[in-house]
């Protein structure tokens, strides 16, 4: 995958029931071929899923590096996670992720100067989620 020409999967994509997970997928195989674009693995969005799990993001990647699927690197992730979440706390979890905003003076006003720039006419833009996606939208020659 090539994040310089296509964005990584939007951070709503499931697997296994974790949102987040399938575009940190996309970010780390990104990185390991060089072509990660603008695009960081293990970033804070990343580490929502990292530290929620109790896995190690380094040894996810060495995973990665083997060139195993995602079911396969699902897998790994249950047999290596520290915290074990049960299906109900991955689906509270996600469905939390997926509508969590900033929750701090510096987050909003960091969301409000980057909608600014992607995308201002925009009034639907809410939550992180909501931005990255337009973000990832507009990057590869979208129209907000």
């Amino acid at each position: 995958m090539d994040l310089a020409i296509r964005p990584p999967r939007s951070p709503r994509t499931r697997l296994g029931g974790f949102v987040i997970l399938p575009r940190m997928l996309d970010k780390g195989r990104a990185q390991l071929a060089g072509k990660n674009g603008e695009y960081h693995y293990n970033c804070p969005l990343d580490e929502h899923f990292i530290k929620f799990v109790g896995i190690d993001p380094e040894a996810l990647l060495v995973e990665l590096k083997t060139g195993k699927g995602d079911g396969e690197i699902l897998e790994w992730i249950t047999a290596h996670s520290k915290n074990k979440p049960t299906e109900l706390e991955i689906t509270a979890w996600s469905a939390w992720q997926e509508t969590r905003v900033p929750s701090s003076v510096e987050n909003r006003e960091y969301m409000h100067e980057a909608q600014k720039k992607i995308a201002p006419a925009r009034g639907d833009i809410f939550g992180w989620f909501d931005l990255l996606d337009v973000d990832d939208f507009v990057t590869f020659g979208g129209k907000a």
